[in-house]
């Protein structure tokens, strides 16, 4: 059960009720902040529709952070924005091998970018053998854009835990075909 009441429509002021357009357990929550949450929002929405990064590799990105931090609510909604997307099952599966340590049919610049995800969720950094490798194949605006959507993304699974924000029934059917270890 959340920590703080999720607000509906009707509970906001008229200058933020554009904030809950998306009709998330955690846009409810956060407008209890507006500026807040408006300011989350546009981070959010920038990496998610203004970023030049490729976004099925952003999404595999996002999906590695929730994975690694066994985040339900993050992994399995962003495994519904990723196949938008173009993330693919094949791709989910990588994912889980390549966290395991076994090898998955990705190519090598996903594998290089979950790497780092996991890096950064585990050691806080990319080691430079996995930035360099990721460098080889992305351009200075991506890699920069790459760097702070996993960082972001870090932010919000803690944002998830600490607020204790549910996830919404229809993403939990998500968890029956990619079952998180050590989520109930």
């Amino acid at each position: 059960m959340a920590r703080l009441p999720y607000l509906e429509a009707d509970q906001v002021a008229p200058e933020y009720r554009d904030m809950l357009k998306r009709n998330t357990n955690l846009h409810k929550l956060l407008v209890n902040s507006p500026e807040m949450a408006r300011a989350f929002n546009g981070i959010g929405g920038y990496i998610r529709f203004k970023s030049k990064l490729n976004p099925r590799l952003r999404e595999l990105a996002i999906l590695q952070v929730g994975w690694m931090e066994k985040s339900e609510y993050e992994f399995t909604h962003h495994v519904k924005i990723g196949k938008e997307f173009g993330v693919t099952d094949e791709d989910i599966a990588g994912l889980m091998a390549e966290t395991e340590g076994k090898p998955s049919k990705l190519e090598p610049l996903a594998k290089a970018i979950l790497k780092g995800a996991r890096e950064m969720v585990r050691e806080l950094a990319m080691s430079d053998a996995t930035f360099a490798e990721i460098k080889q194949h992305l351009s200075d605006e991506h890699t920069v854009d790459l760097v702070l959507t996993i960082a972001f993304y870090c932010g919000v699974v803690r944002v998830l835990a600490t607020m204790k924000i549910d996830n919404e029934p229809y993403y939990k059917e998500v968890l029956q075909q990619y079952p998180i270890p050590g989520v109930n």
